[in-house]
């Protein structure tokens, strides 16, 4: 059996970083950072520098993989762009990104799924890769949300930040078990009857119901999660890390709880970055990694669920 294998992860922040006083005093905000930080667990975020694109943060994310890989990117032979933001309705924003990093073949596409992206993304490549279709992929996650964001709303204007990261994907022999060093399973669904719970309005401001959200995640996140553990017959106590989309705290530690994982083994970036839509899992994947918690032949587990409603996991044995 062919394993996606996780060569190498890379991350890319913009340098502004707008804390929560900063926002509250700049916007005139009726709230304060202990009440954000208590019902989101966001103390600031990074927001994009004018002019800088999606194409831009996430050439940057890419470039940092490969580098993590130790490939060039003349080696890769599709890019999987998972993004709510493109810098433009067409062409694909991966095409921008294939052209920034100098590749001259393979193929490029984009995927909207919100901000369960990365997992969509994730998916598609590991089902290329299995069929013979490529050898190497890039798959990447890269949002500018601060550009859909109404600033005098309270209620969406303090969780969402800009971001980029990227992992770097090659198909190798596996034996088709657990033990297996790659993508174990994935798990994608989506459903459209909440179309309207979380969506751009006409004027492409951000709008949610904020509670109906949160009850659909912890809902859809919950079977999602025990749907992976079913599929590969992994316990939960055999997950060494769970790296879930950063969505609010509160989400998190409701699915650490779920499996009875300890705080200090789920990677939570939010406090830093806040929601980064589809950018926030690989920028958790890569603060983890780079710093020495995520090691070779552990087993990963990521979850997320955007507006649609998307939602889906993958297992990975890094």
């Amino acid at each position: 059996m062919i394993r996606s294998i996780i060569l190498g992860c890379g991350a890319y922040l913009p340098a502004q970083i707008l804390t929560n006083d900063a926002l509250i005093k700049m916007r005139g905000l009726d709230s304060s950072d202990e009440w954000i930080e208590r019902r989101t667990g966001i103390k600031q975020r990074h927001i994009a520098a004018e002019g800088e694109k999606t194409s831009d943060m996430a050439t940057k994310a890419a470039s940092a993989a490969l580098a993590d890989a130790g490939i060039d990117s003349g080696s890769i032979d599709m890019i999987v762009l998972a993004t709510t933001t493109p810098d433009n309705v067409f062409p694909a924003c991966a095409v921008r990104v294939q052209a920034n990093l100098g590749m001259e073949r393979g193929f490029a596409f984009d995927i909207q799924a919100v901000c369960s992206g990365f997992v969509y993304a994730l998916a598609m490549a590991d089902n290329a890769l299995r069929a013979g279709q490529a050898r190497r992929a890039l798959v990447i996650g890269a949002d500018v949300l601060s550009r859909l964001i109404d600033w005098n709303d309270r209620g969406t204007s303090v969780l969402f930040g800009d971001g980029a990261g990227a992992v770097v994907l090659e198909a190798r022999e596996g034996h088709g078990t657990v033990a297996d060093q790659g993508i174990l399973s994935a798990h994608l669904h989506a459903d459209g009857r909440h179309y309207e719970l979380l969506q751009t309005d006409a004027n492409a401001f951000i709008r949610m119901n904020g509670q109906e959200v949160f009850r659909h995640a912890v809902a859809n996140l919950s079977s999602v999660v025990d749907e992976a553990l079913a599929a590969t017959g992994l316990k939960p106590e055999e997950i060494d890390w769970l790296v879930p989309h950063q969505a609010n705290k509160r989400i998190i530690d409701g699915t650490g709880k779920k499996l009875g994982l300890p705080p200090e083994r789920i990677v939570t970036t939010i406090a830093d970055h806040a929601n980064t839509s589809a950018a926030s899992i690989p920028l958790a994947l890569a603060t983890a990694a780079h710093d020495g918690r995520i090691k070779r032949g552990q087993i990963v587990l990521l979850d997320a669920m955007g507006g649609g409603f998307t939602w889906g996991a993958a297992v990975v044995r890094w």
